[in-house]
């Protein structure tokens, strides 16, 4: 499956590639960008798995997630995209994928994530997913808000292991 090449004003949406591990590790072992996603930095093995994850959904599905870069740096910026993970804990959830963002602290505040996002969910919807949810930490304001600028409304709250999360939906 080829994964498409966005490109907002400021950022390229791409798909990811092996080399792009050890910065994707410094992304997913930053505690500011994981506690509220997984409570705890991702292990070398857990971005690896997170990597071929991403590849599988692209393969698979014909959507997945983005490796996001500065326009004009070509640096790592974050990760949108969409998946569907079969959460066995979020049965209300339904059928419709997940979205989701994770900047690196020095980006976040920016405007980034929504750019990057709405060029994501403006791809989806021309691929036909034009329905989607999110899953988002109850402390996560900036992501709640981010989330309903997009369209999002609240239908539902879980707690899946510690962690509780707000459900969203759009479409």
């Amino acid at each position: 499956m080829h994964v498409p090449r966005l490109e907002t004003d400021r950022l390229v949406l791409r798909a990811h590639c092996p080399a792009d591990f050890h910065e994707c590790l410094r992304l997913w072992s930053d505690e500011n960008v994981t506690k509220y996603i997984t409570g705890r930095p991702s292990t070398s093995e857990e971005v690896w798995g997170r990597i071929l994850r991403y590849a599988g959904h692209w393969e698979l599905l014909g959507y997945g997630y983005f490796l996001v870069e500065d326009k004009f740096n070509q640096a790592l910026v974050g990760e949108v995209g969409i998946a569907h993970y079969h959460r066995d804990a979020l049965t209300s959830f339904g059928e419709p994928p997940e979205a989701g963002w994770a900047l690196l602290p020095r980006y976040q505040g920016l405007g980034l994530a929504r750019e990057a996002l709405t060029a994501v969910l403006s791809w989806a919807e021309k691929k036909g997913l034009r329905k989607t949810t999110c899953r988002i930490d109850p402390r996560n304001l900036a992501s709640i808000k981010l989330a309903k600028r997009l369209g999002y409304e609240k239908y539902d709250e879980v707690t899946v292991g510690d962690l509780q999360s707000v459900l969203l939906q759009r479409g």
